[in-house]
């Protein structure tokens, strides 16, 4: 396409958690599909630089790109849909922006000046909408929080000086709001959307679209009076139902000519959609026959979005598998405050009826305990076990206490007294003061062993992964480990980190030390989970 890029903006009202992302997600699918340049982009109104050293009890999941930004969960929903890996220009926070203008204050850039919301951080945060344009046809910017919000209020100034900077005709605002149901008046309102709208048009930003997120059917009444209260046309009130999967939206969208609502505001062509095998993917997630369980063990078990990415990797792999994924959640703190709970038969009882065990990815002492006995017992049993990150760390540490019987085996970051600390800093990153962005972050080479399980997963000699740590498998324990049992299957090219370890002996026992599910998408499943669900199928019962 020729021209000047095509911006897109796409903002929240009445509540959070509406789902902004995967609507972003959905529509840049669409935009995709017909054959467009699309790039996605997250602005998050809170003050911290990245989500890095936040709690994923409060923030979820933090998703790391190939080039090691630590990025909103919403860029692991976009790569999914667009099939597009994205880079650090995609998240950007209201830390950035201020730390940017205060370090250029620092640095006599505005002498003279009194530097100010606008136009100083407008300004900014309007450089960092145009910086993907040079590869995109259209960007599509997801404003974080919800229309009200005293943080978000730079942006939504920002996104509407933008529109009359760069031209009506080459950008489209997305409103997406609730409409609830009253359950005592059996009705669903749509004042708040009206409210919402208000409020979003006394800040200057008129939507030229909306989406109404509702669990109830939206009549055509309700659109009509939506419509003459928010000045939106009817036909751009788009229903946005609840669904059973999150893959569907984009079809509901297509159903409703989102995607030729834009392209016609664009003046750009539209073309048909072959969606047979996004069709078929939706329709083996709904229907599958086969069912198998696994136990996600971990700490952050409570807060459904901090293990996202693992979730969705997990569905993927079942889709391809023609299996429908139950997941059992067990949280690896809770379910162990009391010695008594390390004891097998408890063990037993809390991974009944499970077909596969994942030790996901995570920080600090709490919850340790829990997963190491866990592992310990999916070894000794034959169960299929995947850990990621600090659940290959618990894998080894597990290996080292009761095969190779290093009693006070450890990590040193849980235990800087260990006299076997067969997890430990790498030296680079001991001297380092600073928590954010400081750990071995985004995307590194990593050599496979040949003929090893690892090898046939992949089924080539060297891949690329992302990482997101500090702490790595300390080599002075390599050839214990390796002649007890449990080898290294995946090492960097410079043979000095480990990535990933194996027990050959076992039906599947993995640990790798990167995050294989920021790599999954819905048509392509990662290696290592579409194998780990062969493997937990296979088990009598799965």
């Amino acid at each position: 396409m020729k021209g000047k890029t095509k911006h897109i903006f796409i903002t929240g009202g009445v509540v959070s958690s509406l789902g902004k992302g995967i609507a972003s997600s959905s529509i840049g699918f669409l935009l995709k599909k017909l054959g467009y340049e699309v790039t996605i982009q997250k602005f998050d109104p809170y003050l911290n630089v990245d989500p890095g050293t936040m709690s994923p009890f409060q923030h979820g999941e933090v998703f790391v790109t190939d080039d090691g930004a630590e990025t909103d969960l919403d860029l692991g929903h976009y790569e999914r849909f667009i099939d597009k890996s994205l880079s650090q220009k995609s998240n950007c926070t209201a830390g950035q922006i201020y730390d940017t203008i205060i370090t250029s204050e620092r640095k006599g850039k505005y002498l003279g000046k009194t530097v100010q919301v606008i136009p100083h951080i407008t300004n900014e945060i309007k450089k960092r909408i145009v910086s993907l344009d040079k590869d995109s046809d259209i960007v599509i910017t997801e404003i974080g929080g919800t229309v009200g919000d005293i943080e978000g209020l730079p942006f939504l100034e920002a996104i509407r000086q933008f529109r009359l900077d760069y031209g009506a005709e080459n950008c489209f605002f997305i409103h997406l709001t609730l409409i609830p149901y009253i359950s005592a008046a059996g009705e669903s309102k749509t004042k708040p959307t009206q409210h919402s709208v208000i409020k979003l048009r006394e800040i200057g930003v008129q939507p030229d679209m909306l989406i109404c997120r509702s669990e109830k059917k939206i009549t055509k009444e309700m659109i009509s009076k939506i419509s003459l209260f928010t000045n939106v046309v009817p036909e751009n009130v788009i229903k946005g139902i609840d669904t059973s999967c999150i893959y569907e939206i984009p079809l509901e969208f297509y159903e409703q000519n989102v995607h030729k609502i834009i392209c016609d505001h664009f003046k750009i062509s539209v073309s048909s959609i072959d969606f047979s095998k996004w069709n078929k993917m939706v329709y083996d997630y709904k229907n599958s026959q086969k069912q198998v369980t696994i136990a996600l063990c971990g700490k952050y078990v409570c807060h459904q979005d901090a293990y996202k990415s693992v979730v969705e990797s997990l569905f993927h792999a079942g889709i391809s598998s023609s299996a429908k994924v139950e997941i059992k959640y067990i949280d690896t703190e809770k379910h162990f405050t009391d010695i008594d709970f390390y004891s097998k038969e408890n063990i037993e009882q809390l991974i009944k009826n499970v077909d596969g065990i994942l030790v996901p990815g995570g920080f600090g002492l709490r919850g340790i305990e829990g997963k190491i006995s866990i592992i310990k017992y999916a070894r000794e049993n034959n169960i299929p076990f995947l850990g990621i990150c600090l659940g290959m760390q618990c894998a080894v540490i597990e290996f080292a206490r009761n095969v190779l019987h290093f009693k006070d085996a450890n990590s040193s970051e849980f235990d800087e007294k260990t006299t076997h600390p067969v997890i430990d800093l790498m030296p680079e990153q001991k001297h380092i003061k600073n928590m954010g962005g400081t750990m071995r972050l985004g995307a590194y080479p990593c050599k496979l062993k040949p003929n090893s399980v690892a090898h046939k997963i992949y089924n080539e000699d060297i891949v690329s992964e992302r990482h997101r740590h500090r702490y790595e498998f300390n080599n002075e324990y390599r050839d214990s480990f390796e002649k007890n049992g449990m080898i290294v299957s995946g090492i960097s090219p410079d043979k000095k980190l480990v990535e990933i370890v194996e027990i050959p002996k076992n039906k599947f026992f993995i640990g790798v030390q990167f995050h294989p599910e920021f790599k999954s998408r819905p048509l392509k499943p990662h290696p290592i989970f579409r194998d780990f669900i062969k493997a937990a199928i296979s088990q009598p019962g799965g």
